[in-house]
C-alpha cells in the first residue's frame, strides 16, 4: 500500500510527519486526510490569529502534495 505523510503549515511553522500512512488508494487517502483534519478544527480555529492561514497537506511517497486543505482567518477593513 502507498504512504503517505502530513504536512501542516501555521505562519512561519511548517513541519511533516516522519511516519507515514498507509492508504489502499487516493479516495481512502482523501478520507483519512479530512477525518484527521475534522478532529482538528476546533482547536485550530480557537486559536487562529487575525489574517492568518493554517493549512494541510498530504503528501504522496515522493513528498509530493497530493491535497491540501486551508482555513484562512481574513480581515476586512
Amino acid at each position: 500500500m502507498p504512504l503517505f505523510f502530513f504536512r501542516i503549515s501555521n505562519g512561519r511553522y511548517s513541519g511533516c510527519s516522519e511516519q507515514g500512512t498507509e492508504c489502499v488508494d487516493r479516495d481512502a487517502a482523501w478520507k483519512e486526510m479530512t477525518s484527521v483534519c475534522a478532529g482538528m478544527a476546533a482547536g485550530i480555529s480557537r486559536k487562529l490569529q487575525e489574517n492568518s492561514e493554517w493549512q494541510m497537506e498530504l503528501l504522496d511517497e515522493g513528498r509530493q502534495p497530493v491535497f491540501r486543505i486551508r482555513i484562512v482567518a481574513e480581515t476586512f477593513d
